[in-house]
């Protein structure tokens, strides 16, 4: 039994939707992309690339001392670097240098150098704020791995490389900036320390010296030994003269001269240890020497002390006037500001695929929703 055989389909027929179809993609993409075209290749100006690379480095060097603590100077110095060029990052983002770079090369007269280009020759006013979107738009900045890289774009060669330097002269100036900043906060603290031992020290001394003037003596200390040492010399020659009595009386008449004159010589011995004993009791002044001693002595422990300490804070503070020269940072440029020889900007042929892209994929999604759309209805 034959099956039956179906109809030939009718050969398909543009219909009104398809002339539909047709004219918005002419509308909608192929207009569009040919005045993009049209306006890339014919007005708008040649644009100049200068690029250059830099990081922070730290100038830390390890010290003989230094061998057990170095990998942590290591890291502390990787650290410290990394914060810096995160500060780095956001300040060519701001507008502080952009006004700082506006001021030594008026970026506004830079940017304007294409008035015949509507869309990438600057056409702001006064304000700084246009400024800074048009420098947000011209240059470029690609960070990675603690190293800053930017792209900047001019209507001349010269003006890019020009901006490219002052970027970097401004990236170096804030490192400095920062550096000392580090250097007087490392060295605060160290500092009034110093002073301040200074000052003790210089309090200390000069009591000593009013001490001495006052009372007319060097040391006392020593005074005293002096006189401890003739006290022990009259002690001992009263001993010898004491033995000597008693030998005469053993062995001569009583009314020997020499008993006598021995008598008298002990006698003058011991007001003379008398005399030497009293002088511990007061001076001139009617100052106990033992009194003036127990005041020389703190005067002198707090001169020690004074100087001990001023020794330390001294150490203390080429220490860290030391430790803050080592760690010093500085803006090492890896790539130096280009020269460009020809334009690469505008990448027309980038920009019209893209617009010719981009228009495409637009107009598939609205051509989709007006038929589902209308399916629904």
């Amino acid at each position: 039994m034959q099956k039956p055989v179906l109809p030939t389909a009718s050969p398909a027929k543009l219909e009104k939707r398809h002339f539909g179809m047709v004219i918005s993609f002419v509308l909608f993409v192929i207009l569009p992309s040919f005045l993009s075209g049209f306006y890339l290749y014919t007005r708008a100006a040649d644009q100049y690339a200068s690029f250059v690379g830099f990081s922070v480095r730290s100038e830390t060097t390890s010290s003989t001392t230094d061998v057990l603590g170095g990998l942590g100077s290591l890291v502390g110095a990787t650290s410290s670097s990394t914060s810096d060029t995160d500060i780095l990052y956001k300040f060519i983002q701001s507008r502080d240098l952009v006004e700082r770079v506006n001021e030594n090369l008026d970026l506004r007269e830079i940017w304007s150098k294409a008035p015949d280009d509507p869309i990438f020759s600057y056409h702001g006013g006064d304000a700084l704020e246009d400024l800074v979107k048009e420098w947000e738009s011209k240059v470029r900045i690609y960070y990675d791995n603690g190293m800053i890289d930017l792209r900047i774009l001019a209507f001349d060669p010269l003006d890019a490389q020009n901006i490219a330097k002052a970027i970097l002269d401004e990236g170096g100036t804030l490192i400095n900036e920062l550096n000392d900043i580090a250097r007087e906060d490392a060295l605060r603290y160290a500092r009034s320390e110093l002073e301040r031992s200074q000052t003790l020290l210089r309090e200390a001394r000069q009591n000593v010296s009013e001490f001495r003037n006052r009372y007319q003596l060097v040391d006392p200390t020593a005074d005293v030994q002096s006189q401890i040492g003739v006290v022990t010399s009259l002690q001992q020659q009263l001993a010898e003269q004491l033995v000597s009595l008693g030998m005469l009386q053993a062995n001569a008449q009583s009314n020997d001269p020499r008993i006598s004159q021995t008598d008298l010589r002990i006698q003058i011995i011991r007001e003379q240890i008398d005399a030497e004993r009293e002088k511990f009791g007061s001076d001139s002044e009617d100052v106990a020497l033992s009194e003036l001693v127990g005041q020389y002595e703190v005067l002198a422990v707090d001169r020690q002390f004074a100087e001990t300490s001023y020794t330390a804070a001294l150490a203390s503070y080429e220490s860290a006037r030391a430790e803050a020269v080592r760690q010093s940072r500085y803006l090492a440029a890896y790539i130096r500001p280009t020269l460009a020889q020809e334009a690469e900007f505008p990448q027309r042929t980038k920009l019209l695929l893209t617009i010719i892209g981009f228009l495409s994929v637009l107009w598939v999604i609205g051509s989709l929703v007006f038929y589902s759309l209308r399916d629904r209805r």
